[in-house]
């Protein structure tokens, strides 16, 4: 452990491959991100990967499966902030090094990025889904509007945590375990293809 700013823990090390790695908690929401990924990116990082959570939108996704990003819907303040276009997207090299890795078990699509986690206003969940969003988080938007701005790749793969709809369904803690660490080895694995 390296980092514990802001009450942000960060550990960094050498990875499997004998390259460093570093972990950063960039905390909750648009905001917060915004200042860990600007800080890491005046540090050096150059290859951002959000490991995280996402709500699913989508009645195909299920309670602990994989998401690997392959766009942002830019519903938040922050991304909107930095000059974001409506839809943002990851680095396509790093999001095709997500998805090789997930080996076919990781579901690949849009998100929308947001502000609110709870209590956001009826019919909400609906027009994120005519937008073509298969889930909901909070970071994705503002990490991929930032990596363009400062020259930095960075892509996201998710857990699915909650389903939204019809009603709202949590994962269990044990499911959400062997989720984390899944989502750990495939993007140590995408990292590892990084040359």
């Amino acid at each position: 452990m390296f980092n514990h700013t802001r009450g942000l823990w960060g550990y960094t090390g050498t990875a499997a491959d004998g390259q460093p790695l570093t972990i950063q908690s960039t905390g909750m929401g648009g905001p917060s991100a915004a200042i860990v990924i600007s800080e890491l990116h005046d540090l050096g990082a150059r290859t951002l990967v959000r490991t995280g959570t996402c709500g699913g939108l989508d009645d195909r996704l299920e309670l602990g499966q994989l998401l690997v990003v392959t766009e942002a819907i830019a519903q938040d303040g922050t991304s909107r902030a930095l000059g974001a276009a409506p839809k943002v997207s990851p680095d396509p090299e790093l999001t095709r090094r997500l998805l090789d890795a997930g080996d076919g078990a990781v579901a690949a699509g849009p998100v929308v990025s947001t502000d609110l986690f709870y209590d956001t206003p009826a019919g909400t969940e609906h027009r994120w889904i005519q937008a073509g969003a298969l889930a909901v988080e909070m970071e994705a938007a503002t990490l991929f509007t930032l990596a363009s701005r400062r020259g930095t790749r960075a892509a996201a793969v998710l857990i699915v945590t909650d389903i939204l709809l019809p009603q709202r369904r949590r994962i269990e803690a044990e499911r959400l375990r062997q989720a984390e660490l899944q989502l750990g080895e495939i993007a140590a694995a995408a990292l590892r293809s990084d040359g």
